[in-house]
């Protein structure tokens, strides 16, 4: 057992010892995206769509900047929110943003906002029940989207509720400044 102890020890002693002189530094890594492996950011237009009469549709793209980081489809989600402004008990407007798809009821039948996307654009849609050619323009013109980029994980990582938008910017821990509004980015 002795035998043993001291082979252990003189192996432990040699190994320990055997540090030498440290190489030189190898090269430097590419440099990679800031953030969220370029996700986690938040895009702003405003919109107004165009009737297609031919799918009683109606239609507008939003094209994702260059600059901005690209979309992976099959690894990243596209959550889209819609704006809009209601008015607190003091009469003060207040900005809420509602997740889409998006439905209203309104006296012909119902509207629903939906979208799908590519790694280059997100095309929004304004489907419905009955004829949409004489639609409210109160839901077709002007009308603000925010497009936020995410892990397709993101929600079921972090447990957050995506159909909330102010809590989907802190768990990505973005700010209202760090919204990349289309103004700016034109």
């Amino acid at each position: 057992m002795k035998k043993l102890f001291s082979i252990l020890f003189m192996t432990t002693f040699l190994f320990a010892a055997c540090e030498g002189d440290q190489g030189p530094q190898g090269p430097p890594g590419q440099d990679g995206l800031d953030g969220l492996d370029g996700l986690g950011y938040t895009l702003e237009d405003t919109f107004t769509f165009e009737y297609f009469e031919d799918n009683n549709t109606y239609s507008t793209f939003y094209t994702i900047p260059d600059d901005v980081a690209t979309i992976n489809p099959q690894a990243d989600a596209v959550l889209v929110y819609r704006l809009e402004i209601l008015e607190d008990n003091q009469g003060n407007d207040i900005d809420t943003w509602s997740l889409i798809p998006q439905n209203f009821f309104v006296e012909e039948g119902t509207i629903q906002y939906v979208y799908n996307h590519t790694a280059a654009d997100v095309e929004l849609i304004i489907d419905g029940n009955f004829d949409l050619s004489e639609l409210d323009p109160f839901f077709t013109d002007n009308q603000t989207f925010r497009f936020v980029v995410v892990p397709s994980d993101f929600a079921e990582t972090t447990g957050i509720e995506v159909s909330n938008f102010n809590a989907v910017m802190n768990a990505l821990d973005l700010k209202e400044s760090d919204v990349k509004k289309a103004k700016a980015l034109k």
